[in-house]
């Protein structure tokens, strides 16, 4: 677990939100694959040109799949910048999923091209940056770049677990993205764990050791 002085949480959840805002860039931050069994956590980060409107942001939750991936193309296309920042498996063992989607968060942001002098990210705590930023609990059904960066970073690692898929197809990860479904949950059974999977997750911890508490291999490929 990292020390209090390398967090990448930030103690600027505990600020009060300012009344006004500075002029200037605002960025918006999400992620996608805090829950699943597998596969990295995602971040994105979107600053959007206000002389070129995208029609549609919403939560990626409430978009069908093809309404996002026409939206991912559209914010490529005209925002002013965005950047994807994720954390491994290997991360996300090592420092638990919080910390590591914290660190998804800032690497999404230190990847943008232009510097916004606000920072908005979805939910109820903050990266630590190097820029003001501000938490806003469902902000990616409020705030449209937030939205924006939830379409981004949510297509982003869809994509990823299609591609793990063609590694793995036995678990059927562009089915379910990793997520914990009984479908998943029926094949580590089967199968045991792969290298994409998050070990200390409960449902995957539970494939190393059998009842009489020897290790079950993880699967390479």
């Amino acid at each position: 677990m990292p020390s209090k002085k390398s967090s990448p949480v930030s103690i600027k959840t505990r600020q009060k939100p300012l009344a006004w805002d500075p002029v200037g860039l605002h960025a918006g931050v999400d992620e996608a694959g805090r829950g699943p069994l597998a596969g990295p956590v995602v971040a994105a980060a979107v600053i959007l040109d206000d002389a070129r409107r995208i029609r549609g942001l919403a939560d990626s939750k409430v978009l069908t799949a093809l309404a996002r991936d026409r939206l991912y193309d559209m914010i490529r296309e005209k925002a002013l910048c965005c950047a994807v920042g994720e954390a491994s498996v290997l991360e996300i063992d090592e420092l638990n999923i919080l910390h590591a989607t914290m660190l998804a968060m800032r690497r999404a942001v230190e990847g943008l091209r232009l510097k916004p002098v606000k920072v908005l990210v979805d939910g109820n705590r903050l990266p630590t940056l190097d820029v003001l930023s501000e938490a806003i609990i469902g902000g990616d059904a409020k705030v449209k770049s937030i939205s924006a960066a939830s379409i981004i970073a949510k297509v982003t690692r869809d994509r990823m677990l299609a591609r793990l898929h063609e590694e793995f197809p036995q678990y059927g990860f562009a089915t379910h993205k990793g997520y914990g479904t009984p479908e998943h949950l029926e094949a580590l059974r089967l199968h045991g764990a792969c290298i994409h999977h998050r070990r200390f997750f409960s449902p995957v911890a539970a494939t190393f050791t059998t009842a009489e508490g020897t290790t079950v291999s993880v699967q390479v490929q």
